[in-house]
């Protein structure tokens, strides 16, 4: 399978700033694939140490800081060689490995001829703790689940992926395109964007297998929960996990705590919270208050929403059965649309450098599900998931900020269109919306 984040791996081996990179994802996305996979294509060796499976590796870390006597030892012990330039190191399941953390700042510094990148489940966690972090020293690289067009590559639908790149116009997409994209969507939902989940389908077409890898890969996730250092914080992850798709299926997708466990305060829960977010298990997307540049300046810390980290995992988690693939709109709409906003801040994540906010106000209701800063503009977004389009919000939002939005954005089973300043992006093609948003603002400008 093809990850697009291939050539992001291949500009930090070209860049003359390249510094030890840190590759950073849940446990099951594809870290250790990828890394062995670009060892192989662009290096003529890759020497891989997993410091779970072979912990003595840690010790030649805990004596010296010298990275060649470390680098003699890791080789006379493995028996695999490393040649500055031309090998790439891979140490894999670092999280629990401080020291080998901490060493990057010494191959940076001392020893930059050497290529090394460093991968582990729950490394966000460590990276959480201040002594784990060799500040300035260090790249880093995140790897999210595949994305729809990655899905299309699997699943070898590389005419529907090339289509989808080539769109220079905000014009209808035609049924020859539309009608198949629709439903390889409905698919994805299915699949969601983990590889192995991913590959069940697309290789064998083997749909038990799939559910089977899904459920595994929450069970493997939920056994994780018990490696937080605070015991008692171990049930309290579980429940606030658990309760994700009863959160999202409310019309008001704010995260209640009280939806947790009854009584639950926030003071009680926020370490829990904390941990899955660090984990990037979920996505936290505050409110904001108002629309002004940065966007964080304006977040209301006390109001925010849980997303899962995959569209398919949150399926699972629901017990939403894949049958629901050949039920019309059925998908889009489940749980009044958490799939179909899962999957938007999903791509919206890997083509944006600031996190999503959203914004609502009460008295009278209006909630614009995300906002995104694209460059020094803010854009509204409101995400639909069947073709009744309407949004009192979208048309509230720009009332109340004229002089702050350029732009305003749809996502729904809708053809593309540019209407007025509202661009409408099929669901199909939300993975184009940074470039889309683009061409729409170059056809306003023309107008």
């Amino acid at each position: 399978m093809e990850r697009l984040i291939m050539e992001k791996l291949l500009e930090w081996k070209k860049s003359p700033y390249r510094k030890p990179l840190i590759l950073k994802g849940v446990r099951q996305v594809g870290k250790t694939w990828i890394l062995r996979e670009f060892g192989k294509r662009y290096y003529e060796n890759t020497a891989y140490f997993n410091f779970d499976e072979n912990e003595e590796y840690k010790q030649f870390f805990e004596t010296t800081k010298d990275i060649d006597r470390i680098l003699q030892n890791l080789m006379l012990t493995s028996g695999q060689k490393i040649i500055p330039e031309k090998t790439f190191i891979i140490f894999d399941e670092v999280q629990d490995c401080p020291k080998v953390i901490n060493s990057m700042k010494y191959f940076c510094e001392n020893a930059p001829q050497y290529h090394i990148a460093c991968a582990g489940s729950l490394l966000g966690i460590a990276l959480a703790k201040p002594s784990a972090f060799p500040v300035g020293k260090v790249n880093f690289m995140q790897i999210d689940p595949m994305t729809f067009t990655e899905f299309l590559l699997a699943n070898g639908d590389e005419n529907l992926a090339r289509y989808l790149e080539s769109v220079d116009t905000i014009e209808p997409i035609p049924s020859a395109f539309f009608n198949p994209l629709y439903e390889k969507l409905k698919m994805y939902y299915v699949t969601g964007g983990m590889p192995e989940s991913v590959l069940m389908w697309t290789a064998a077409r083997d749909v038990s297998a799939m559910q089977e890898t899904l459920f595994e890969i929450i069970d493997a996730y939920a056994r994780d929960f018990a490696k937080h250092p605070n015991i008692n914080e171990f049930p309290k992850i579980s429940i606030i996990w658990n309760s994700i798709p009863s959160q999202l299926a409310k019309e008001n997708k704010k995260f209640i705590y009280k939806v947790v466990k009854e009584g639950a305060r926030a003071r009680e829960y926020e370490n829990a919270l904390q941990w899955l977010v660090d984990a990037r298990l979920v996505h936290k997307i505050y409110r904001s208050s108002s629309l002004g540049l940065p966007i964080a300046a304006y977040d209301d810390l006390s109001a925010f929403k849980i997303y899962l980290v995959d569209v398919g995992l949150l399926r699972r988690l629901a017990h939403l059965s894949p049958t629901a693939f050949g039920e019309g709109n059925r998908l889009f709409t489940e749980f009044k649309g958490a799939l179909t906003e899962n999957f938007v801040l999903q791509t919206l994540l890997t083509q944006f450098e600031v996190i999503p906010r959203y914004w609502s106000q009460n008295n009278p209701p209006y909630e614009v599900d995300f906002l995104i800063q694209r460059e020094n503009d803010i854009f509204p977004i409101e995400v639909k998931s069947e073709t009744n389009t309407a949004s009192k919000s979208l048309k509230k939002i720009k009332e109340l900020f004229p002089d702050k939005i350029r732009l305003r954005i749809r996502f729904s089973l809708n053809n593309l269109k540019l209407d007025d300043d509202v661009l409408n992006i099929p669901l199909f093609m939300a993975d184009q919306t940074n470039r889309l948003i683009g061409l729409a603002l170059e056809k306003g400008a023309r107008r």
